[in-house]
């Protein structure tokens, strides 16, 4: 009886901690954009994109409202396309890639509603590497084609970051 009492106080205190120190699970919550900054419109040139997709959705989880048309949006973010390249960082006894390096990245600016600028073009990007077995050619697209993926994700919650940090120093303290 006293193990579990134990147990649980353990288990309590941990959590108590955890949740004092401001920790939060990745992707759950973080950027806080100004009431002002929560209507856009999405300028890019392919918005069917998978990309395109995933900052909608990152953005409208974030309590962002895309406009239908670009006079009802507060600002227009112009979103250019992703562009992912991947380079060899080792090889092996073979001569082949024994790993990979792997980088997605996309310039991104904000204008006000008139079209003037607001935030200049930034470019946000992630990076990662894989280790690459040239036996396993089926799995290691499989792989890659998960990261990229993930690199979106990611991608795009950088991209949310920077516009709510920017957003917040262009806001009036109250």
């Amino acid at each position: 009886m006293q193990r579990r009492l134990a147990t649980l106080v353990i288990a309590l205190c941990a959590t108590a901690m955890v949740s004092g120190c401001g920790f939060h699970l990745r992707g759950s919550g973080g950027a806080s954009v100004p009431e002002e900054w929560r209507s856009l419109f999405l300028v890019t040139s392919n918005p069917n994109s998978e990309f395109s997709r995933e900052v909608k959705l990152r953005f409208a989880n974030a309590g962002i409202e895309w406009a239908d048309d670009r006079a009802d949006a507060n600002y227009l973010l112009v979103l250019g396309p992703e562009r992912f390249s991947q380079r060899n960082l080792s090889l092996d006894a073979d001569t082949r890639a024994a790993e990979f390096e792997l980088t997605m990245r996309s310039t991104f600016s904000i204008n006000n509603a008139r079209g003037k600028g607001v935030m200049p073009d930034t470019t946000g990007t992630v990076i990662k590497q894989m280790e690459n077995d040239p036996q396993n050619v089926v799995g290691k697209a499989e792989e890659i084609r998960i990261l990229k993926a993930e690199m979106r994700s990611e991608l795009s919650q950088q991209i949310l970051r920077r516009i709510a940090f920017f957003a917040a120093s262009q806001t009036p303290e109250a």
